[in-house]
């Protein structure tokens, strides 16, 4: 794997030979650019399924990521910006941040129970900015093939998500999928 050089840090942006194919895909399906409320509402219930206390569905392009379904504690609403300890973000992220982009570079749902554990993902943004020490993602990989981005959930603390919570994410983002697909037709 490849990865864009940042700065000082770690070099934590995977290269995406899928990237082109990808945003086609997003913009043949009319999603990942604006917030949806379908995508919302299940981000909220997967924070709830999973008892995490942030959840996205997010999308991923050359630029960014971007979280058409997002959902934070604050005031328990769907859509609210993500804060941390130092800033807040929106529904933008950039590829350097997070660790979805590894997800859909890698095709496979990532467990990191203490990203701090992690040396890979240690030096992170989010880490620092946001606060995340726990991470469970899974791709969205729709009919064509293509990993069009991933629902993830993310804790501000170390958290022992095991097998219960691959097998949960990764029914999850099927389910999720399959709603993409049923969108389409």
């Amino acid at each position: 794997m490849t990865y864009y050089p940042l700065e000082d840090r770690l070099m934590l942006a995977p290269l995406d030979p899928e990237v082109q194919q990808r945003i086609a895909r997003l913009r043949a399906l009319g999603i990942g650019t604006r917030p949806d409320q379908e995508f919302d509402e299940f981000a909220a219930r997967l924070a709830h399924i999973t008892g995490a206390p942030y959840a996205m569905v997010n999308f991923i392009d050359d630029r960014e990521q971007y979280f058409a379904g997002l959902y934070t504690p604050s005031s328990e609403k769907t859509g609210v910006a993500l804060e941390g300890a130092q800033e807040s973000v929106g529904r933008e992220m950039g590829l350097d941040h997070g660790f979805c982009p590894h997800v859909v570079v890698r095709r496979k749902a990532l467990v990191l129970d203490d990203v701090c554990d992690y040396p890979r993902f240690a030096g992170n943004p989010v880490i620092d900015k946001l606060g995340i020490r726990s991470y469970l993602g899974a791709p969205l990989i729709d009919r064509t093939g293509t990993a069009l981005g991933t629902i993830c959930v993310v804790a501000t603390e170390p958290r022992p998500w095991g097998r219960p919570g691959l097998e949960t994410i990764k029914a999850m983002a099927g389910e999720l999928t399959e709603l993409i697909h049923q969108r389409e037709q």
